[in-house]
């Protein structure tokens, strides 16, 4: 398995630099289930802010981008059952993913709970609570 950093996943995406895009399919092209791409949290959670801010697509196109790769068994990604379990729920926002992962990355390190200020994540996000 491979680690991949944010400029390689957001160049197969948006294929927007002809040397680097040929460069990305090659690699991608060696990529299967028995030797996946491994995608972590931060380079998910800024690609998604980069697809959105930077090229201005939809949230719609940014998701089922991301269905697409979740779905691939090219791609191992960090917290995957969880991010499967949010995208299945039907239409989240990049800061919903990025909130539920926080949660889970607290979750996995062993912590009992993750507050924030944040009043939408503490009612949303299972393990999140308001710090008051």
């Amino acid at each position: 398995m491979i680690g991949i950093d944010t400029n390689v996943l957001v160049r197969l995406l948006v294929a927007d630099n002809a040397g680097q895009t040929d460069a990305v399919r090659r690699f991608f092209a060696q990529r299967n289930s028995d030797d996946p791409a491994y995608v972590s949290t931060v380079a998910l959670l800024e690609t998604l802010w980069v697809l959105r801010r930077r090229f201005g697509y939809s949230r719609s196109t940014i998701l089922d981008a991301l269905r697409q790769l979740v779905a691939s068994a090219e791609f191992q990604f960090e917290h995957g059952e969880r991010l499967e379990q949010i995208l299945a729920t039907g239409d989240p926002s990049s800061s919903d993913i990025a909130d539920h992962l926080i949660s889970c990355s607290s979750n996995a390190a062993g912590c009992t709970r993750t507050v924030t200020f944040d009043r939408r994540a503490a009612s949303r996000v299972p393990g999140m609570e308001l710090l008051a």
